[in-house]
């Protein structure tokens, strides 16, 4: 019996502004000036927010994050794709995006201080709080749309961001199942930073891209330079346009690399080389993009040091807003772990309330 083929399986690879400058004019997006800018003052927003909330965390006066310097593009460009009846569903990367969908800028400082009133987002925004839990918000995002579907919701769509860590979980995979079978309006955007923690991406897949992937479930799937906010947006606004029109899910690998550590409680001169770094460190995505509205005439030094003294104010104030925010229990977070009290959580507790005491620091 002769083989025959089944069908041809193929990743389109999408980058419109590389790294020098280069600009595929085929595929330049028809943005405005106005989105431009909003959407450069926006991960440059997300970058000071981070050096900031860097320099709190060494100091010790906050708790310990995720930065995402570096990663500004995915979530900020497909932010800027999305409509206000769109869901954002995020993990805990996806700072520069919360800023485009209206987050204030003090939420994710709070929240990262324990007080999960920083994870209070409006219902009007349809945005998720950051989710930690590696992949568990793929299901999440594949129940609204399913919801969505149900409620006979039109031009609406799910956007759900994780990492190339992700793609190793089976969430992930079950949710896409799903969302393939049930023809929901969902964009996959996996953030490809090259890392899940210390694991480089070679030692968790054998596959050429993470997009291909996707082919295994009939979803459309693409790989993008993720540091060129402009095909971000291109390739993000056509999958939305898609799953608007009913058309289901789309999978976007966005291929870009986190330029600091996993969060500040690790150190990844241990497992990866400087020289590396700097080698990305060329192709973030911030002077990329500024160098394009340079080129388009109505960029200028003078906007530029204006841009950056006024986001420096929003971030201060940000700050002030944090350290403003103060009365709440130092063991609320043990009232959450269960719907009734424990004994071994009232005796984590008890501990943790015992540290706190004036004498428990004495030798």
């Amino acid at each position: 019996m002769p083989a025959r083929e089944i069908g041809p399986f193929h990743v389109q690879y999408v980058q419109v502004l590389d790294e020098h400058g280069n600009l595929d004019e085929a595929l330049e997006p028809s943005l405005s000036e106005e989105q431009l800018v909003r959407l450069y003052r926006t991960m440059t927003l997300a970058r000071e927010a981070d050096q900031r909330m860097l320099k709190l965390q060494r100091q010790g006066r906050i708790g310990t994050f995720g930065p995402c310097t570096g990663m500004e593009a995915p979530s900020a460009a497909t932010a800027l794709a999305m409509t206000d009846r769109d869901w954002f569903v995020s993990a805990f990367r996806e700072y520069a995006g919360w800023l485009m969908r209206g987050i204030p800028p003090a939420n994710h400082y709070i929240a990262h201080n324990g007080w999960e009133e920083g994870n209070a987002v409006p219902a009007a925004l349809r945005t998720l709080p950051m989710n930690i839990i590696v992949g568990s918000q793929a299901p999440h995002a594949v129940g609204i749309a399913y919801a969505m579907k149900l409620k006979g919701e039109k031009d609406s769509a799910v956007a759900v961001f994780f990492g190339d860590g992700a793609t190793s979980q089976g969430e992930l995979h079950e949710a896409m199942n799903f969302a393939s079978v049930w023809r929901l309006p969902v964009i996959f955007v996996c953030q490809n930073n090259q890392w899940a923690i210390s694991v480089p991406l070679r030692k968790q897949t054998a596959s050429r891209t993470l997009a291909q992937k996707a082919i295994g479930y009939e979803i459309p799937a693409f790989q993008v330079d993720g540091n060129d906010a402009l095909a971000v947006y291109r390739v993000a606004k056509e999958a939305l346009d898609r799953a608007h029109a009913g058309e289901g899910p789309t999978f976007i690998e966005a291929v870009t690399y986190r330029l600091m550590m996993h969060t500040t409680s690790d150190d990844p001169r241990r497992y990866r080389t400087e020289a590396d770094e700097q080698e990305w460190w060329k192709k973030e995505p911030l002077g990329r993009l500024r160098g394009y509205m340079e080129r388009k005439g109505f960029w200028t030094a003078e906007r530029q040091a204006a841009m950056e003294a006024d986001v420096k104010r929003e971030v201060e104030e940000a700050v002030k807003q944090l350290e403003a925010a103060t009365g709440m229990a130092p063991d609320l977070p043990f009232e959450h772990v269960y719907g009734e009290r424990h004994e071994s959580i009232e005796e984590q507790r008890a501990e943790f309330l015992a540290s706190l005491r004036p004498e428990a620091g004495r030798g």
